[in-house]
């Protein structure tokens, strides 16, 4: 009987990372390897879905590389592939948005959506114990894991921190450019100090963008990161079950 070389298949994943300031992608490998290049685009002013699924088309263009699936992290709340809010984009323009099914359809491949701070939580938790991702950036992000499984997500962000703000408010970016570095840190002093009361957490991770504007003298177990360091999140989805809000979406055959 001859022998039929057996095809080798593709396990790259595309991993889109949709921001309030920018929307990024890479190729990786089912490690979690960089496998291409780091490539952004400016997130449109009040982006719609049309907008963000330009966006995603054109970063997908420029990568060279053969992908089977794709991970994307959406900055806002998702529930089985859909999306339900998103404050940073479009708001009025984002309620119950089969995103995933869209991008799954355009592109042939297999997709899973979830929101942005947990699919780079997945990429950088150490997988031992409660550890919870802040992304201070555009808004304030968290994400909850327990033993490198993700726990069902908790827009923790609208929770009210006083009379008149919630996380979003107090701590986002808009904060930051009005009141400056210091009282930011000030800000950020206290949310640490209630998440600590709070969940008691063993490991917290922050990254985002004014990440790097922290001043602040950090416990042993709080430990700063940075984007890229969250990016194999997009292989590590593809590792985990599905239950609570990870959901699989297959392109349509029509």
């Amino acid at each position: 009987m001859p022998v039929t070389e057996k095809k080798e298949n593709n396990h790259n994943i595309l991993s889109i990372d949709i921001g309030g300031t920018s929307i990024k992608a890479c190729i990786l490998n089912a490690k979690g390897d960089l496998i291409s290049e780091f490539k952004k685009v400016p997130t449109p002013n009040k982006a719609t879905p049309h907008d963000v699924l330009s966006c995603i088309q054109e970063l997908a263009n420029t990568l060279s590389k053969d992908f089977d699936k794709i991970s994307i992290g959406f900055p806002g709340y998702v529930k089985c592939g859909r999306v339900q809010t998103a404050v940073n984009l479009a708001a009025d323009k984002w309620i119950d948005i089969d995103l995933a099914q869209q991008v799954s359809d355009i592109f042939g491949r297999q997709v899973r959506l979830v929101n942005d701070a947990d699919q780079q939580a997945l990429g950088i938790v150490s997988g031992k114990g409660f550890e919870i991702v802040f992304t201070v950036g555009t808004g304030f992000g968290t994400a909850l894991v327990f033993d490198g499984d993700l726990l069902p997500h908790l827009e923790l962000a609208h929770l009210p921190i006083t009379k008149t703000k919630d996380y979003d408010d107090y701590i986002g970016d808009k904060a930051f450019q009005k009141i400056g570095k210091e009282k930011w840190n000030e800000r950020l002093q206290r949310i640490i100090e209630i998440y600590k009361t709070v969940f008691n957490y063993d490991t917290l991770y922050i990254g985002g963008g004014n990440s790097k504007e922290i001043t602040l003298t950090l416990d042993h177990n709080i430990k700063l990161v940075s984007n890229k360091d969250g990016i194999k999140g997009g292989a590590k989805l593809w590792d985990l079950e599905e239950k609570y809000h990870v959901f699989t979406n297959h392109p349509n055959k029509n």
